[in-house]
């Protein structure tokens, strides 16, 4: 493993328990960490649903957060660090704040701009390149995810029961 392939797992070590702040507060599970010169300095991690903002994606919040604290919405030569791969709003935002590498942990089929759709980053009207390397701690990112799916899941079924059996009460 080279010295940038380990820093490079440090910092998503660092994006995955501020991943655990979104899940503690009922949100998706991303967390996301800037980084320049070594030391972070922004950091993020999804609540939308809490926040009632729609942009308040971890990855965002941590810009914002970087932003703050260096006193320039340009962060050339930051790197971020997300659990999951960043969707368009998200990759938008890194290419505005001049980001120099964007390094993520687990694919998002769905929604990821990054290598799944669209390869965002690549387009050549970009204004500015983002360098991506993505798979970094790819199972316990994408795991963090998973479990959360999983348990959101298995509450809903347990409450749908719920209903059901208060229903057969009341017409009982």
């Amino acid at each position: 493993m080279t010295e940038l392939q380990a820093q490079d797992e440090l910092w998503m070590h660092e994006a995955l328990s501020l991943a655990d702040h979104a899940e503690n507060a009922g949100e998706v599970p991303v967390g996301a960490v800037v980084v320049l010169n070594g030391e972070v300095i922004g950091e993020g991690w999804n609540h939308p649903i809490s926040g009632h903002d729609p942009t308040a994606h971890a990855e965002v919040m941590a810009l914002r957060d970087a932003a703050t604290r260096v006193g320039n919405y340009r962060l050339v030569d930051a790197d971020l660090y997300v659990t999951i791969e960043p969707c368009t709003m998200c990759a938008g935002a890194m290419v505005h704040a001049r980001i120099r590498r964007v390094v993520y942990g687990a694919s998002e089929e769905k929604a990821g701009v990054a290598n799944s759709n669209g390869l965002l980053f690549d387009q050549p009207w970009m204004n500015h390149r983002v360098d991506v390397v993505s798979g970094v701690l790819a199972e316990e990112c994408s795991q963090k995810i998973s479990n959360f799916f999983s348990r959101r899941r298995a509450e809903k079924r347990a409450q749908r029961k719920e209903q059901q059996a208060a229903k057969k009460l009341a017409e009982g």
